[in-house]
């Protein structure tokens, strides 16, 4: 039996833990390589997964289309982002997003969610042009899939903390950390090894994965099945088939109803797949020196993302240098109000 004194120095202790838990994840980020956007076809399928129930992953609050910032005029276009490069130029610059803004850290990233990207993108001529609307298309809903893992790995420090500290656990939060174990195929008694794999991508890395796997949006994957990082499925559903795929083959590249769904699926396999366990060990191992998580240093594990193995790490890691996505590891997303009724 503890006295009450010993009580209170664990408790002390495991509150401290838990803060530094928070601090850690608050202090991390959310977390020019010609493009192959036919290798999509060579990513490692995650072994016998079956496709991510969509209805399982939280989607954004905001629209896919939030129309304007709150002090923007009103205009009387009835275009959408999505219809044309020009409408998602023009949308952005009325949302005052600004890539160099937020790389200087002048600026939060707008809740900007396309459903899809323009179907004209790849006739964008100007190289430059191209890769920045790509990549303002692709941020915002990278960071909005981290800020939602970002808010499972809190709930899950503290239901760690009340385990650890004796306090039952709510039903309520019994019944959701069955439901997030099942999802991250581990015991939601491990909940030690769920927390390593609950956790964020960095953007850079994120980023420089969806330019290489859809070659900057415009494969035919990308365009036709919203797949910006080439998954493969054996499964029954949506999917796309390789053109170049062989014989004797029978998988496809999975195919998405919208953008977020295609980041949410390639955040759970790097967080779920075991051809990643390393690159978990290593990202955990960040947490605890209270290290920044780093794009180019995760993406040393990505060699069995690819068939190319090193040659697509070394890709991947010229990507994020060349194109400066490492200083946009500490983006965050900007919360506007929202408008009267």
């Amino acid at each position: 039996m503890k006295t009450f004194f010993e009580r209170s120095v664990m408790a002390v202790a495991l509150t401290a833990a838990v803060t530094a838990g928070y601090l850690a994840v608050e202090r991390s980020p959310q977390a020019a390589v010609t493009p192959a956007g036919g290798d999509a076809a060579a990513m490692l399928a995650p072994q016998d997964e079956a496709p991510v129930e969509q209805a399982t992953l939280s989607r954004p609050d905001e629209p896919l289309f939030p129309p304007k910032r709150p002090d923007a005029p009103q205009r009387e276009s009835k275009r959408q982002p999505t219809d044309s490069v020009t409408a998602l130029h023009d949308w952005f610059a009325e949302l005052d997003y600004d890539l160099e803004h937020i790389r200087d850290g002048r600026a939060h990233v707008p809740p900007a969610y396309l459903a899809s990207l323009p179907p004209d993108l790849a006739q964008v001529r100007e190289t430059e042009k191209r890769k920045r609307l790509f990549f303002q298309a692709m941020l915002p809903l990278i960071l909005r899939a981290n800020q939602d893992i970002l808010s499972d790995r809190r709930r899950l420090w503290q239901i760690r903390a009340d385990q650890r500290l004796g306090r039952p656990v709510a039903a309520e939060d019994r019944l959701w950390l069955a439901a997030l174990a099942e999802r991250y195929k581990v015991s939601a008694d491990d909940i030690d090894v769920l927390i390593r794999r609950v956790d964020v991508v960095p953007p850079s890395m994120a980023l420089a994965q969806a330019a290489e796997e859809s070659g900057w949006g415009t494969s035919r994957f990308a365009r036709l099945g919203n797949a910006m990082f080439g998954q493969w499925t054996t499964a029954e559903g949506n999917g796309l088939i390789p053109r170049e795929r062989d014989e004797d083959k029978d998988h496809k590249v999975r195919a998405f109803g919208t953008l977020i769904d295609s980041v949410q699926a390639y955040m759970l396999n790097l967080n779920t797949h075991r051809a990643y366990r390393e690159l978990r060990r290593a990202r955990a191992a960040l947490r605890r020196s209270g290290d920044p998580l780093n794009g180019l240093s995760l993406a040393r594990f990505l060699t069995r993302y690819s068939e190319r193995g090193e040659k697509y790490v070394a890709a991947i890691r010229a990507m994020i240098r060349v194109n400066g996505l490492e200083r946009l590891d500490d983006a965050r997303l900007v919360r506007w109000p929202r408008p009267e009724a």
